[in-house]
């Protein structure tokens, strides 16, 4: 295997020195500084976020790229592509069906690939980082784009085939579809076909491949072709040289029905379809944000907060502190009636003053604790009888005090009950024994108790 591997090196490399029309002479020109406000991703992010698709032909990496500065269209898009009946579209029906749905024209185009929409969809934190790094930092990133390219070129990897052509303009890799009618999506490892990946602290983001492609050894692998739909392609181009993306006005605004045409021939970022995704990039947060009718900023303003300020502008509709103490206060004096019994005993024989029926079970138990049962047990009676609605039973007993336990509340009844019971029996039969009171009267029963002791 390690023959075949470097068999197959020593070809790649034989190819470009026999390919001299492929390679490019020298390198382009630095791209232009970047402005010294906005926060730059390094070199090392930039060939990490666009390894997956620095080796696509340039029109479709242009749609990929525009596409991503509206992730919330993407997302809409492969949504609307999934329905099985939006599917089996093809050509012009496809290409109006999407116009319906107001997308960018860059988003519209993705539409005859699904795949690639599908792979868009399935890392949306990849797809927001390429789309504020190609809104922040457009010449790095078609710099990242020629930089991995000439490092494929050089692997070998990359090549003109029967899918694609490769060629070099303006000193610049341009890679187009081979043939006119038809597009070849590549599929390649990205590990392995940039040669050795000089950034140990960032590797490439790669992805796996889509159904219908094999894995590629070496180089990159094609599945199925798709055509092309002339309404939503060769609309955009790439100018290399000068680090810009040209545009078709005419045609982009057939392709933008409903809003306002463009006026130069220069892609720009529109700010109003980005809708509420923030952007991580202060630059582009500030560019895409502020403009917006429902961003943040605009919401703030209107609600009443000042620019810059935590608190809002009209303190007197922020400070609702005094309410809880208001709404709370009838809890505690709206009825005082049914908290005063409790410190008023005597008051039990008066259920008409007594304001809250929850208290008055705890009222009627409270004779039980006198220390006189036997006195005031009669006048807990008529209170248990006029009060048929909150007693299972008139003759039932009250449940034992909350606060006490129940065994000493029966208790304390039966031995009431006992007690009466004894003196109601005892007293009849008392005239009778007075044969026995002359016996001695260590033999005579006690009087307090009623019972007899032997």
């Amino acid at each position: 295997m390690k023959a075949l591997a470097r068999a197959l090196l020593v070809a790649g490399a034989l190819a470009v020195v026999l390919l001299p029309s492929v390679a490019p002479t020298q390198t382009m020109p630095p791209p232009p500084p970047p402005s010294a406000a906005a926060p730059v991703m390094t070199a090392q992010q930039l060939d990490q976020l666009l390894a997956p698709v620095a080796l696509y032909p340039d029109p479709l990496l242009a749609q990929i790229l525009m596409a991503a500065t509206y992730p919330l269209e993407v997302v809409a898009a492969d949504r609307w592509q999934s329905d099985p009946a939006n599917a089996q579209l093809a050509g012009d029906a496809l290409a109006a069906a999407a116009a319906q749905q107001g997308w960018d024209p860059s988003v519209q185009s993705l539409v005859p690939f699904p795949q690639l929409l599908r792979m868009m969809d399935s890392r949306l934190d990849w797809l927001q980082q390429l789309g504020d790094a190609f809104i922040a930092q457009q010449p790095d990133v078609m710099a990242a784009v020629q930089r991995l390219r000439a490092e494929a070129l050089a692997a070998g990897t990359l090549a003109a085939n029967q899918y694609q052509s490769v060629s070099t303009a303006n000193e610049a890799i341009v890679i187009e579809p081979a043939n006119p009618a038809m597009v070849y999506v590549p599929y390649y490892d990205c590990a392995a076909v940039y040669g050795v990946w000089p950034y140990p602290g960032y590797p490439p983001i790669c992805f796996p491949p889509p159904p219908g492609y094999g894995v590629p050894i070496l180089g990159l692998a094609f599945g199925v072709g798709f055509a092309i739909v002339p309404t939503l392609w060769g609309w955009d181009h790439w100018d290399w040289e000068h680090y810009r993306l040209q545009v078709d006005r005419d045609r982009f605004n057939r392709l933008d029905q409903g809003r306002p045409p463009i006026a130069g021939d220069t892609w720009q970022h529109d700010a109003s379809r980005r809708g509420a995704v923030p952007s991580r990039v202060p630059a582009v947060r500030e560019r895409t944000q502020t403009a917006l009718p429902g961003s943040v900023e605009t919401r703030r303003a209107y609600r009443g907060f000042s620019e810059g300020a935590g608190a809002p502008a009209r303190p007197a509709a922020a400070a609702p502190a005094a309410r809880p103490a208001e709404v709370q206060r009838p809890a505690f004096t709206a009825a005082p009636a049914a908290r005063a019994p409790a410190a008023r005993p005597g008051e039990v024989q008066r259920p008409a003053v007594s304001a809250a029926p929850a208290a008055r079970p705890v009222e009627v138990q409270r004779p039980a604790f006198s220390a006189a049962p036997t006195a005031r047990a009669p006048a807990a009676r008529p209170v248990e009888v006029q009060r048929p609605a909150f007693t299972a039973a008139p003759t039932a007993r009250a449940p034992a005090p909350a606060f006490q336990p129940a065994a000493s509340g029966a208790e304390v009844r039966a031995q009431a009950a006992r007690g009466q019971a004894s003196r109601q029996a005892a007293a009849p039969p008392r005239p009778a024994p007075a044969a026995p009171r002359s016996a001695p009267a260590a033999r005579a029963p006690p009087a307090s108790g009623g019972v007899r002791q032997r």
